[in-house]
């Protein structure tokens, strides 16, 4: 086996910058108890200006008094590594999340498919600043040693085990990831590097450093079993993005929405399946109502946005599209239209995409040599604009009925799934069918008729009528009637009911 590892040396800072508007302003992650508050982690902008990790949150104002500031969030960061693992996982079948901070995916596997190695550690690198994540990446044998390799140099591939175990004798022990730590003590007892390590006794290692030095090194250098915990997707896509400020208007959720409909689309390509619907959740500030904690005064959420008593401070937009689809840019314009549909009833705080009806994605059939211009768009997402703009009833397939009255001799169809069958044979119907009837005025001469159609007896919506093609003074062609028996005459007395092309 061979595996990469993706070392993520600034993952929980990262997450929160990809997600900024704004990236290039100073900001610094936040934690520990309040009353010895510390950075976390710091941007380049903050680093800049002298702030650094570990620095007492009292210091960092006394540098700079204007920085962002975002809590630091253990089970945030774990999160966003499930999700890299997710992405990961499109490029190997065994990944592992095991340790913080990195990724491990067995990689020889993917040679077949992906190509050598210099071509995949590219896409890697490619798709990962795409994402916005910096890395170190390396290669070896065994898991260990990739881990190790990327914290030391950055590109490291040593895919042969001898070389392997060459490279892993001149490190040093401080950065060897041994456990419980033991890298520092080691070095202050002048144990310098691997190589000195593994020349000492093992009996004596064992019972001064425990077990788990001697089993990592076995590990470590490939002569034993590294059982390791492997990545499986979910079956379901949940993100959740804190804003750090309250939102008013629709504009300045969109940054965060397009970064959701992105994470989105990369699950799908994953899973090789499509979306046909999601939900966008809008979650407002609790307030004090009353002298108790409640939700925001106008409670609730509903699909349209609006605000009922007894609800979750939340707003829900839905999202739903007749047919599977994973395009970023489709999903987030469809996505957007909605949203701006909907009335923000409170300051927003946060924006969550859940999507749980994740079908399996049929691309549409392309020719070969298709001639269509760059800038038309195809039918299925040209229908889902229409639909997020105008309506989810505003665009329907038009199926014919056996009722031969033209007023109900169709019907709406929803979606793509059902198949419409053949029209019966019918003498020739006009393009333009007017929702009601309305007297023909002015003169008119036959064409051709009658067509008698009796009909609508059991429906209490009986109908007797004789239709003629008829020609007016101005050249046109129309589609009129007359009650059964009784037919218009040159100056009148016709029911307009449609007109030819």
């Amino acid at each position: 086996m061979l595996w990469a590892c993706v070392l993520l040396p600034q993952l929980a800072l990262d997450a929160v910058l990809r997600r900024r508007a704004d990236p290039e302003a100073p900001l610094a992650l936040v934690g520990g108890p309040a009353q010895l508050r510390t950075l976390h982690a710091v941007n380049a902008a903050a680093a800049a200006a002298g702030l650094a990790p570990g620095m007492r949150l009292v210091a960092a104002h006394a540098l700079l008094r204007d920085f962002a500031m975002v809590e630091y969030d253990v089970a945030a960061e774990a999160r966003v590594q499930r999700f890299l693992a997710a992405w990961a996982y499109r490029h190997s079948s065994l990944v592992s999340v095991q340790w913080p901070g990195c990724l491990l995916l067995e990689v020889r596997g993917s040679f077949s498919l992906l190509g050598p190695w210099p071509r995949i550690e590219a896409r890697l690198r490619d798709e990962l600043d795409t994402l916005g994540f910096r890395h170190r990446i390396a290669l070896a044998p065994t898991p260990r040693a990739a881990r190790v390799f990327a914290g030391l140099q950055d590109g490291l591939a040593v895919p042969h085990a001898a070389t392997m175990a060459t490279q892993l004798d001149q490190v040093p022990v401080r950065r060897a990831c041994l456990p419980d730590g033991l890298g520092t003590r080691l070095q202050r007892m002048g144990i310098a590097d691997l190589r000195t390590l593994r020349a000492l006794p093992r009996d004596a290692l064992r019972r001064r450093f425990g077990l788990p030095l001697l089993q990592h090194l076995e590990r470590l250098y490939g002569q034993a079993d590294d059982p390791l915990e492997f990545y499986q997707p979910p079956d379901h896509f949940d993100a959740r993005v804190e804003l750090g400020y309250e939102v008013e208007s629709h504009t300045a959720l969109l940054f965060p929405l397009r970064r959701l409909v992105g994470d989105l689309c990369t699950f799908l390509s994953i899973r090789d399946g499509g979306v046909q619907r999601f939900v966008l959740r809008l979650e407002h500030e609790r307030v004090m109502h009353g002298g108790v904690r409640c939700e925001d005064a106008r409670q609730a959420s509903v699909a349209h946005g609006g605000m009922r008593s007894g609800a979750a401070a939340h707003t829900e937009v839905e999202v739903g599209l007749l047919a599977a689809e994973r395009e970023p840019a489709m999903l987030f314009e469809l996505a957007r239209s909605r949203l701006e549909r909907v009335q923000i009833p409170a300051p927003v705080v946060a924006m969550r995409l859940l999507a749980r009806q994740l079908p399996p994605f049929v691309p549409a059939a392309r020719d070969l040599f298709d001639t269509r211009s760059q800038q038309q768009l195809p039918w299925p997402q040209l229908r889902e604009r229409l639909r997020a703009r105008l309506g989810d009833g505003a665009v329907y397939r038009v199926a014919p009925a056996g009722d031969p009255r033209p007023e109900r001799a169709w019907r709406k169809v929803e979606g793509d799934a059902a198949r419409i069958a053949q029209a019966p044979a019918r003498p020739p119907r006009p393009l333009w069918l007017l929702s009601r009837p309305l007297p023909l005025r002015g003169a008119a001469h036959i064409v051709s008729g009658p067509e008698r159609l009796e009909s609508g007896w059991w429906d209490d919506a009986d109908a007797r009528r004789d239709y003629y093609v008829l020609e007016t003074a101005q050249g046109q062609r129309a589609w009129a009637f007359a009650p059964a028996g009784e037919q218009g005459n040159a100056q009148g007395g016709w029911m307009l009911h449609g007109w030819f092309a």
